[in-house]
């Protein structure tokens, strides 16, 4: 069959495309031969410009703009050098020098790819078209979800809500101040996540410039080397690699990613629940149905696709921040096949993300039933009015409070308000207890 979205195997390429698709610039088979024949072209003028060989402007330009106008012809072409060399990079290696043969510039093809083993390459292209999609796609996506979800917090923050710990009611909190606990989580995910380099190595086949240095031993390639890595790419060179870089921040990314969607988790289990409790309604839409037999489900789709895609992607990147960092001696090829997965995990994430932003689009608070179970838990007091008489020294204010609640469902205003009114103190400090309610006691929190 010839391949469309229906014959996809991967839902990702497949069901989720449309979602999907703007991350092919970063990781499709294309996106790696196109950030391959950029370190390339940097990497050839690099040299030039530091007085190896002279690179005749024609040359210069014609390169410089092969690195814009790349596209999917130049991709194949490479492909079908590959399908007779059998080695992706060296297939780069024979259409640059045929680049260069067409500007006129043939005898500086053996420039190309000078001294370096594939890796120089793959762990340069990988980790910046890495750092695109981090700086491009998935960090503007996560923050602007987690102002979505700051915007809800400031929206929600006067409405009082019954607590849960253990399933079970507790001191009354907000809406608003719960979902800035997730705000705030974020934001220290986020934080970290920013500060993590993206790590590349550059340095011959076992890291040493070997090649380099027989070549031209009066040159300081460790220092070129650096330069051409920090100030071209603008990644971060490691000093001391085997064929391959150590991958423990690539990992790094993966693990600091794979905590951001726990606590993506956690949120959707915690706004799935508030929904089954009549929390939250939800907006629907003239034509869709909630089931094929009952017509009166709106269900938390939104919510449950984005805990299922998080738990995938979960579970890739935990294999790849296991296994890429552990490699044979100086190298085995373990890694290759590994590596051209990162865009799955990370084509997952960002599936989640827009549906979890078209899941807070569509809930409608129900506060009346917010209210409705406040009324209903009187006994959540109990702490307040305990706590208070604790404060005028009462004799053993808990176990009264205990003795009275405890496994008690009819606890009601009244209920409360009598026991106040029998306890031995003064009339003021039964006014201050009495003027104690689940919709007030919800204590205080920074202000956001």
């Amino acid at each position: 069959m010839q391949f469309q979205t229906l014959t996809a195997i991967s839902p990702i390429d497949g069901r989720y495309r449309k979602q999907t698709q703007a991350l092919e610039h970063y990781f499709s088979e294309y996106a790696l031969i196109k950030y391959r024949v950029i370190v390339e072209i940097e990497y050839l003028i690099f040299l030039a410009d530091k007085k190896l060989f002279t690179l005749p402007a024609k040359a210069r330009k014609h390169l410089t703009d092969l690195k814009e106008r790349f596209g999917l012809d130049e991709a194949q072409q490479i492909k079908q050098t590959e399908a007779t060399t059998n080695h992706d990079v060296k297939a780069v290696e024979y259409f640059l020098k045929e680049q260069l043969e067409a500007a006129g510039a043939s005898h500086l093809k053996e420039w190309v790819h000078f001294g370096l083993t594939s890796q120089d390459i793959n762990n340069t292209a990988i980790p910046l078209s890495w750092k695109h999609f981090t700086e491009h796609e998935y960090l503007p996506a996560l923050i602007n979800l987690k102002q979505q979800l700051t915007k809800l917090a400031k929206q929600w923050k006067g409405i009082p809500m019954l607590a849960r710990t253990h399933g079970q009611p507790a001191s009354p909190t907000t809406l608003g101040k719960e979902m800035m606990v997730f705000v705030e989580r974020l934001d220290h995910q986020i934080q970290l996540q920013s500060t993590i380099p993206f790590a590349a190595k550059f340095g011959g086949a076992t890291g040493n410039f070997n090649a380099h240095h027989v070549a031209f031993p009066r040159k300081n390639w460790i220092a070129l080397g650096n330069e051409f890595v920090e100030n071209r790419l603008e990644l971060h060179r490691m000093q001391f690699t085997t064929q391959i870089e150590h991958y423990d921040l690539l990992a790094a990314h993966f693990d600091n990613m794979k905590r951001i969607n726990q606590i993506w988790i956690d949120f959707c289990r915690d706004i799935w629940t508030y929904i089954s409790m009549d929390y939250f309604k939800q907006k629907t839409k003239k034509g869709e149905v909630g089931s094929s037999a009952m017509p009166h489900k709106v269900n938390p789709i939104d919510f449950e696709n984005a805990e299922g895609n998080l738990g995938l992607a979960n579970g890739i990147f935990e294999h790849l921040s296991a296994k890429l960092p552990i490699s044979r001696l100086q190298r085995d090829l373990t890694d290759s096949t590994v590596l051209r997965n990162i865009g799955v995990p990370a084509a997952h994430s960002i599936l989640s993300f827009k549906s979890i932003e078209k899941g807070l689009s569509k809930l409608v608070l129900n506060q009346d039933k917010m209210q409705s179970d406040l009324d209903q838990n009187w006994a959540v007091v109990a702490e307040a009015i305990q706590t208070i008489l604790r404060r005028e020294n009462f004799p053993n204010p808990y176990e009264a409070l205990k003795d009275l609640t405890r496994g008690n469902a009819a606890i009601t205003k009244e209920t409360m308000h009598q026991f106040i009114q029998q306890l031995p103190i003064s009339a003021a400090l039964k006014k201050e207890l009495k003027s104690i309610t689940p919709h007030t006691y919800t204590g205080i929190y920074p202000n956001f």
